[in-house]
């Protein structure tokens, strides 16, 4: 079928006169009255009802309408799919991430793309996945990295490593009771904790396993800084939740602890998630792939400590 016919139609529809959708596509009307009727005897059905003022749709055509503007659509969604020219690949992208994840991977992800798009500007902002949640709604980032995401409308998601969350004590000696190298949910109820303020993805993802086991946490301290809260349970004032990648540094000093969380463990999914922008559709696929081709590199060589990528069927925990 002419894609043609499709549009000649639905100018006549839209215009409800031969004549004035002639002047408009700037054809003869005799041609486009034949392109219409060839459209017609294809299809076997009248699409448009002739009468003396001009045309109205008919009931099939009302349907065909419809499908020839979602064809018109999806045509010019292709064309700038394949448009790999200047102006598709340019301008600027920006990307939010959470502190530990940026920290590891926005060194290598900046040269990376600088030297893949010298022309393109990359933004980076900083901030917790509900931060960046909410700055991808709001249309703020184009790209953002976040943990354990949150339906947003308007984006794409990608889950792309699980991180095993680790309970963070102060050194060896520093317990007035020394607790076992394997720690059970059930466990944390007698813990005084240092944990951030909802809606940070640690806390929720804390508060959801402990509702789900029966348990009540001790929340000692509200910290939304993870330097800070590092400090405070290395100076002994209590235990916290986080990924092994944020403390393995601290722990291989000698300045902190870090337990397995088990019967459950508790895994923290790290996602991409992009907007769903046909202007910046293709910086944002390129970024994306960057972004995962970094992750993947860094968890393959050490760099990334307690995570492992995930495969497009991968469901269960991660073993450590």
């Amino acid at each position: 079928m002419d894609l043609r016919k499709l549009r000649y139609f639905a100018a006549v529809a839209r215009a409800g006169s031969f004549s004035r959708a002639a002047e408009d596509l700037r054809i003869a009307q005799p041609a486009l009255s034949r392109r219409v009727r060839e459209l017609e005897d294809e299809l076997g059905k009248p699409l448009l009802v002739r009468h003396g003022r001009g045309v109205r749709l008919s009931a099939t055509g009302a349907v065909i309408l419809q499908r020839a503007e979602e064809i018109d659509h999806l045509v010019a969604q292709l064309r700038i799919d394949a448009d790999d020219g200047a102006e598709a690949m340019r301008g600027s992208i920006s990307l939010g991430v959470p502190p530990v994840a940026g920290l590891l991977m926005v060194p290598a992800v900046v040269a990376r793309f600088a030297a893949a798009r010298p022309d393109v500007a990359l933004h980076v902002r900083e901030g917790i996945s509900s931060l960046i949640h909410e700055w991808l709604g709001e249309q703020r980032i184009d790209v953002g990295v976040v943990y354990n995401p949150l339906p947003v409308e308007g984006t794409h998601v990608v889950p792309v490593l699980r991180e095993r969350m680790v309970l963070v004590g102060p050194p060896d000696g520093g317990d007035a009771a020394p607790l076992p190298l394997e720690i059970r949910i059930r466990d944390l109820a007698d813990l005084p904790l240092i944990m951030p303020s909802l809606p940070h993805n640690n806390r929720r993802v804390l508060e959801q396993a402990a509702a789900q086991h029966g348990i009540r946490l001790r929340i000692r301290s509200e910290v939304d800084s993870v330097a800070l809260t590092k400090a405070l349970v290395g100076a002994g004032r209590g235990y916290t939740m986080l990924t092994y990648a944020s403390v393995h540094d601290a722990v291989m000093r000698g300045e902190l602890t870090a337990r397995r969380l088990d019967r459950p463990p508790i895994v923290a999914t790290l996602a991409i998630a992009m907007r769903k922008d046909r202007r910046t559709a293709p910086l944002a696929r390129e970024l994306s792939a960057t972004l995962t081709s970094v992750m993947a590199e860094l968890v393959a060589s050490g760099g990334w400590r307690g995570a492992r990528v995930l495969s497009a069927s991968a469901e269960a925990p991660p073993d450590w």
